[in-house]
């Protein structure tokens, strides 16, 4: 893999790291501040972080599969 293409997966893993933040940010505000009474929003924030951390998980693979090549 040349340089050019491991900077733009090392961008690309940093946006996906910020992204799954802020949905950990919204699960963390929901359980501070709005429950009990918005247990509903459980399952789409919960699922939204799950998906966002994932994300960056397989991205961040890929990366460090790339830098140890």
């Amino acid at each position: 893999m040349d340089d050019a293409t491991r900077a733009a997966l090392d961008k690309d893993v940093k946006r996906l790291k910020r992204i799954a933040a802020e949905w950990a940010g919204q699960l963390h505000d929901l359980v501070e501040d709005r429950l009990p009474a918005a247990y509903a929003e459980i399952p789409g924030i919960a699922q939204s972080t799950f998906d966002a951390c994932k994300a960056w998980a397989d991205a961040d693979a890929r990366l460090r599969a790339a830098t140890t090549d």
